[in-house]
């Protein structure tokens, strides 16, 4: 079925913002809307509440999942479309094709960094894992004694290695549409398989490597990494996937693990030690300038030092800044409107 921003809302008024978890009407509007990651969810509602406040349209914010948003962003160009999609990873080809079929003019915006997370209760054991663990624990298939893939039978996360934890293997992650499990896939599950199939020196397709498990060892928890936290609160012997503001944010109920040797912390994931970082972006549609009120004014205040900068507003909400000549490139482009070129 054809996704269109027609579709009913359940809409919050949170802060001056109004939150939305589905697409809004949209009819001769005067408010910016805005779509995709829910990784980048929060940060995006704190830069609306700060444009609010300042005297803009609060904006509607809603929460689809990377894929998702850039489905309806890259539709086509009208007021029945996003103005603007947040994606926990870079824009793909395809996606970048379809927008520009559609004539969907694009201005790009690299926010900073993220890292995806490994956590369980704080009540529950303290996981250290390798990457190469985590993929034996969660994909699909794994090579036998003889090396041919067949069905993971790990069921305990003690059968991978007897240090372990002697508790069943239970991890809540993102769905298919979620830009984190297109990041997790291949940054902890291609990572992990390449790191097995050179030690074994043997050769595993990657599209094998990136395939979980769906027989209970993954459990899909849907694009709202709040409801995660709270099922891990309620479980402690479960696991779950999603970006590092979300553990930053709930510090008090939950634990990320160790992987490869490293913690989850801001200086690991801004340096590239954490193994499962992330760049997240923003994008423009460069179409609405004009027609939306305050448009381009969001994006320059997206973009700006005080939100995306070292010490900035976003950095208290868990976002990793990227390095300043990066910001600064970025800043320069948006103030220019500067329209995406390719990848």
């Amino acid at each position: 079925m054809k996704l269109s921003f027609f579709l009913s809302a359940a809409v919050f008024a949170i802060g001056g913002t109004v939150l939305a978890t589905a697409p809004a009407n949209a009819q001769a509007r005067d408010r910016i809307q805005i779509t995709g990651s829910s990784t980048v969810f929060p940060f995006t509602t704190t830069v609306a509440e700060r444009f609010s406040q300042r005297g803009g349209r609060a904006p509607i914010v809603e929460s689809t999942g990377t894929g998702g948003g850039m489905r309806l962003f890259c539709a086509g160009v009208g007021l029945n479309t996003p103005d603007i999609t947040n994606a926990s990873r870079r824009i793909t080809q395809n996606e970048f094709n379809t927008c520009k079929t559609n004539g969907v003019d694009i201005v790009e915006l690299q926010i900073g960094f993220d890292g995806i997370v490994l956590t369980n209760s704080k009540l529950g054991p303290k996981m250290q894992l390798t990457l190469e663990q985590l993929y034996l624990a969660l994909a699909a298939k794994i090579p036998n004694a003889q090396g041919q893939l067949v069905d993971n039978t790990n069921r305990n996360w003690s059968d991978i290695a007897p240090n372990l934890p002697n508790v069943k293997i239970e991890v809540i992650g993102p769905p298919p549409t979620s830009g984190t499990r297109d990041s997790f896939n291949e940054l902890g599950l291609l990572a992990g398989c390449q790191e097995h199939a050179k030690r074994r020196n043997m050769q595993i397709a990657s599209r094998e490597c990136q395939q979980i498990r769906a027989d209970g060892g993954f459990i899909e928890g849907g694009e709202n990494d709040n409801i995660i936290v709270q099922r891990l609160v309620a479980n402690p012997t479960a696991f779950g996937i999603f970006g590092y503001s979300f553990l930053e944010e709930n510090h008090d109920k939950v634990q990320g693990a160790v992987l490869g040797g490293y913690e989850p912390t801001v200086d690991n994931i801004q340096s590239g030690k954490w193994p499962m970082a992330r760049s997240m972006f923003v994008y423009l549609k460069k179409n609405h300038i004009g027609t939306v009120p305050g448009l381009q004014d969001f994006f320059n205040e997206y973009a700006s030092e005080q939100a995306m900068g070292e010490d900035g507003y976003l950095e208290k909400k868990g976002l990793v800044p990227s390095p300043a000549a990066d910001r600064a490139r970025f800043r320069a482009g948006v103030a220019a409107a500067t329209s995406m070129a390719g990848l």
